[in-house]
């Protein structure tokens, strides 16, 4: 039997939670079907690094959540323009199969009037363009299959929040490919909300398939948000968690100079730093490098380290804030 569940939020550190929910704790003899929505977010692989995908003063200045999820592949961009279907079902074989996932909602735009295509190992496209990345994560024998779908979301906020600073960054990490997106709704004869768009979605799975509804129980709502307080919505998951990598970072401040950073960090954690450039100033750096080496690179753990250094003895005309945005943007 095939289960429908609607989430009933569009928190983004609830609704991966549950998805895990759903594929670790339902009564595994059945499928499920769901559709989400999320606040302005970017997902990332499980295999990426954090810092390497997104845009950090981006994503900071516009309250953009950060949330890394169980699969593999790229980060994507998520808002209320877009969204979210997720497939569990049993697996019946050992490799990735994208196709299978992707046809039954190819075929449903198809029937709204979209041109789809099914295109490489895991896109789906309109006019040769991207408005669809999915992917996959497999455990004994079950698989849960997810992609996004660019309704009507804000694609200038995809680009620059996917948009790295040309920062050098050297990680063993995932790297996202990005191609060209587009949305879905200037393909539609009729100018249509998102909110019909996820209905029209819906209506045509129960048409196809043998499907009913699952109603969210207590018990359910309160396993997700535990879930979701103890994994997706902390740092260590959603940073600290990426594989080790360097960073060399070069600023330039108005009556100080060029600083040049070098980080090794692992973990999301200082494992050695060094500064370098042209900039003012009569500090011995090495007293900075002792007090940030071990910290998480996250920004109230870099104010607490350095919360009594003279940061402008370092660096002329710089204080705290501005060593702190530095050092993550």
């Amino acid at each position: 039997m095939l289960y429908y569940i609607q989430s009933p939020v569009t928190d983004p550190y609830f609704n991966l939670a549950l998805e895990q929910h759903v594929f670790d704790s339902l009564d595994q003899g059945h499928s499920y079907f769901m559709l989400w929505q999320n606040e302005s977010a970017v997902i990332v692989g499980k295999h990426q690094n954090t810092i390497a995908e997104i845009n950090a003063a981006y994503v900071r200045e516009h309250g953009i959540a950060v949330v890394r999820r169980l699969s593999g592949g790229g980060a994507v961009y998520h808002d209320l323009g877009n969204l979210n279907f997720t497939f569990v079902v049993d697996g019946g074989g050992q490799g990735f199969d994208f196709s299978s996932f992707c046809k039954p909602v190819a075929l449903a735009l198809t029937t709204l009037g979209a041109p789809v295509e099914i295109s490489g190992r895991n896109d789906m496209t309109i006019a040769g363009k991207k408005f669809s990345g999915n992917a996959q994560y497999m455990k004994r024998g079950r698989v849960m299959h997810h992609g996004t779908l660019l309704y009507d979301s804000d694609l200038e906020a995809v680009g620059r929040a996917l948009n790295v600073p040309p920062d050098k960054i050297e990680s063993k990490g995932i790297k996202s490919v990005h191609s060209r997106v587009t949305n879905i709704k200037p393909y539609l004869a009729q100018d249509r909300p998102v909110a019909w768009f996820r209905d029209a979605l819906r209506d045509f799975m129960f048409k196809e398939h043998d499907m009913r509804v699952y109603t969210l129980a207590p018990h359910d709502l309160e396993a997700t948000e535990r879930l979701r307080d103890t994994v997706y919505s902390r740092w260590e998951w959603n940073y600290g968690a990426s594989p080790a990598h360097n960073i060399r970072k070069e600023r330039r401040l108005e009556g100080c100079g060029k600083i040049e950073v070098f980080m090794d960090v692992a973990s999301g954690k200082i494992e050695s730093i060094a500064f370098y450039g042209d900039y003012f100033g009569n500090g011995d750096t090495a007293d900075l490098a002792r007090r940030l080496q071990g910290c998480a690179l996250e920004a109230n753990a870099l104010r607490y380290a350095l919360a009594d250094a003279d940061i402008g003895l370092y660096f002329n005309n710089c204080d705290l804030e501005g060593l702190v945005s530095i050092l993550l943007c």
